[in-house]
Parts: C-alpha cells; structure tokens; sequence
C-alpha cells in the first residue's frame, strides 16, 4: 500500500527562485547559530518510516507508482523490477528521457508530506557496465509536486553522466525552468539524501566509503504533500531538433539509445528536526556541518 502520510509541522516560508545559502550573520532579533552539540540526526520510524523499502522481495515494488500511471503519459520505462534483475535491489532501465525544464522521463514515488529525509544507496551504469556513454544519463531521486505538468515543479538529486561522465547532478525545477549544478563524484555506488526542513530543500551525497557533501540548499516553494520518489532518464542528444519543443517531444517515445541501468539497494525514509532559530538557508546559521548531521541517518 502505499504510504500517504498527513503531519501538522512548522509553517513553510515561501520565498521566490531559487537560491543559494547566504552567509549573513545571525543577530540576537534574527536566526541564531546551531552548534553541532544541538543537531540530532532524523528520525526513523513512525508514519513516514512505513514508506521505507529495503527491496528485499518482488511484492516491495507494489508500494511504488508510476507517474505515467496516475497522471496519464507516455510509459518511458524499459523495465521495473524488485529482487529480479539484483537481488535485494531494485532495477530501473529507462527509454530515452529527460527531467529537465518541461521535459518528463520516468518516475516511481510515494505521496508523502511534511519534511521528510530521502535517504538511499544507488549504482548508475551504461548498458554494458562503467558509466553511461549518452548525455544527460542520470539516476537518483527526486521530490515533484502533483499535477504539475503544464507547470513543473520538482527538485531533484541524481548521479551519472551529464555533461561529462561521473557527475551528482543537483537541480531545482521552478515553474518549467530547470537550473541544474553538476558536482565530480567517483563510480559505483553513491549515497543520496534529498530532504526538505522547514523553509529549504536540501541535496547530498556521499561516494561509497567516503564523507557526506552538500550539493545545494535551496528554498522551498513546493506544497505540503509531494511525491517522493526514484527517476532515472538517458539519452539527450537523440531529442536532436525536439530539444526545444517539450510539447511534441513528450507527447511520443523518442527514438533513440538509451544507456542507463539503475540498481538501487534501498529507500529510506526519516522526519528531520532543526531548532525553531535555525536557518538553514543562512550557512552562518546551520553550517554545512550541522546540516549533513542534522539530513543523514546516525551512523550512515
């Protein structure tokens, strides 16, 4: 079943665009300063824990739905499978695809609300294993506001190739326009956490047997309910003359190459907590430190 979970939090400040942290001091009428000895790691359990999945048999996959399911598109999913494909995993090949300004590709989610941490371990691969050899051939997570394909809106951490290979890519979607970083990451399995606090969205990652980084902060437009969710898209240049027509280009499957195998071990689902002063926009308030121990599970 799927989870839908419906929590009274802190008011979310809506602010415009989409920004960077600023580094204002924090005054005694303002944002106070969080130490390290006041950040607590999110919370597992409880409503929004019952979203977890550990992919360890077939039946995990009915918890997940697709987006070209409940809101009518073109189906970009080559093949979908839990503890099939990789044992104890899920495995996610999509068509050629995009998630970039008006541009869909495949998604699978969860309804979830609140502020919640989207924690899992994930492994992008080409077809015939390294990294994918196509453009823009990305996997990751991703936190998209229902009904919103005449104006999307969705936030996104995703690992791959983008415009070189071996990249986190990080990227908010406001209103149709896309505004991607792409930050250098190693191959093979990469940590993603995507969460929202409060009035921010927050992206990290980690290599495997490395050390959290923060990707990005960014304020926090999107409603109260979103999907949560796993994407995974490939192939950019085979768009060719369509890369600036959404329109005609989602409304059929574009031929093309794909190169893009998805394996992912486990989506994990926590509530993050700040103190009330915090602002976590303000990396003078809530340094990079204090937010990757406050985003990431103790002990990941």
């Amino acid at each position: 079943m799927r989870a839908k979970v419906a929590v009274s939090l802190a008011v979310v400040s809506v602010l415009a665009g989409c920004g960077t942290t600023t580094s204002a001091q924090p005054t005694p009428s303002g944002p106070g300063v969080v130490t390290l000895d006041k950040a607590t790691p999110p919370a597992p359990g409880g409503e929004v824990g019952q979203a977890s999945t550990e992919f360890g048999g077939a039946n995990d996959l009915s918890m997940w739905t697709k987006l070209s399911k409940t809101e009518k598109d073109v189906d970009r999913i080559v093949k979908l499978d839990v503890n099939k494909t990789v044992k104890g995993s899920m495995y996610l090949e999509p068509n050629t695809s995009a998630w970039f300004d008006g541009f869909r590709g495949p998604f699978v989610y969860q309804d979830l609300a609140g502020d919640i941490v989207m924690h899992a371990r994930v492994k992008v691969e080409g077809k015939n294993g390294g990294q994918p050899k196509r453009k823009f051939s990305l996997g990751g997570l991703m936190a998209r506001q229902p009904g919103s394909y005449a104006n999307p809106n969705w936030v996104s951490v995703t690992t791959g190739t983008g415009e070189k290979s071996g990249q986190v890519e990080v990227k908010y979607t406001k209103d149709g326009s896309s505004k991607p970083k792409e930050l250098a990451v190693k191959s093979g399995w990469v940590e993603l956490v995507l969460a929202r606090v409060g009035r921010v969205f927050v992206a990290l990652y980690k290599e495997d047997g490395g050390k959290w980084k923060v990707g990005h902060r960014w304020p926090s437009t999107l409603p109260d309910v979103l999907q949560w969710g796993i994407t995974a898209y490939t192939d950019w240049d085979s768009y060719s003359t369509l890369k600036k027509d959404a329109a005609k280009a989602n409304a059929k499957q574009v031929k093309g190459q794909p190169d893009l195998k998805l394996t992912v071990d486990f989506v994990r689902f926590l509530r993050p907590e700040l103190p009330e002063y915090a602002d976590p926009l303000n990396d003078a308030s809530v340094s990079d430190a204090v937010l990757i121990k406050a985003m990431t599970p103790a002990g990941a």
